[in-house]
């Protein structure tokens, strides 16, 4: 996910005094590994101490966007050589980040916001180093789904990330796998798709399936919405969205297995057969 940095004034003379260059600092020797560290969606002081070790200590960091990364650098006197590492060429350049690990150099993965690989690049580059015999560690850290899953008031014992839903091809029957999804199901999407995918919702799970919108998560103007999917579409039509959202849907249960819900899969059923060469 894409995010832009907030930040308070607390802390950040500590964290710094900390991980700057101060006589009393004592640098530790990284194993040629892989690293995936998790950077903030939001506020920098949600970064770990940890992360701020190894993204001094490592030979390269790879970034989502240089730029963005660029800003979290900055602002904690990080100076790691950087190289890009995005979906449009992780496939052409894995093979030889995974050569320089195994030739000694210990590398360093971020992206733009959150932990790596998750709705982000890093899974190519992961198996790739599996394969190859070399350590891969996944700091823990900063991402935007926990939050909201917790800030839903929706069960947390069990749930299924389902993260960006294709945005033409496969969307709709993707939305429909998930009628009878009894875990509670978690989505990224776009401020500018947010009312179109909810509506679809109402479409497959029912108007009053229960859900949550949360937006600008770890930032100044976090919010979460509350309520059933049919208010959450009035609400977000009356006051469009702005920012990353992260969008709660409760599973389906006795509760929510309501008329509406049968109803709708009925519907589903008959479109299906009407379409079917078999109906005459």
């Amino acid at each position: 996910m894409s995010t832009k940095y907030t930040t308070t004034s607390i802390c950040h003379n500590e964290i710094n005094q900390e991980y700057g260059q101060g006589d009393n600092f004592q640098f530790s020797i990284l194993n040629s590994q892989l690293y995936l560290v998790p950077t903030p969606v939001g506020n920098l002081e949600d970064i770990t101490y940890r992360a701020l070790r190894i993204l001094k200590e490592v030979n390269l960091v790879l970034a989502e966007d240089t730029r963005t990364t660029g800003i979290l650098f900055k602002h904690f006197n990080i100076h790691t050589p950087m190289a890009s590492h995005h979906k449009f060429n992780e496939h052409k350049t894995i093979a030889q980040f995974a050569d320089r690990i195994l030739a000694g150099e210990s590398i360093a993965l971020v992206s733009d916001a959150g932990t790596p690989a998750i709705s982000d690049p890093g899974f190519m580059l992961v198996r790739e180093c599996i394969s190859k015999g070399i350590r891969v560690e996944c700091l823990p850290g900063a991402t935007a789904f926990v939050p909201a899953l917790v800030d839903s008031g929706l069960p947390t014992d069990r749930f299924c990330f389902e993260g960006f839903l294709p945005q033409k091809k496969g969307r709709q029957t993707k939305i429909q796998s998930l009628v009878n999804e009894e875990r509670t199901m978690i989505f990224y999407e776009s401020p500018y798709r947010l009312v179109k995918t909810l509506q679809q919702f109402v479409e497959v799970f029912g108007a009053d399936r229960q859900a949550s919108v949360s937006r600008e998560i770890s930032k100044m103007f976090e919010d979460t919405q509350r309520g059933t999917l049919q208010q959450l579409v009035e609400h977000f039509i009356a006051i469009p969205p702005k920012g990353e959202i992260v969008i709660i849907v409760a599973g389906i249960s006795g509760k929510n297995n309501d008329a509406s819900t049968i109803d709708n899969v009925e519907e589903q059923d008959l479109a299906k057969i009407r379409k079917s060469k078999k109906y005459r």
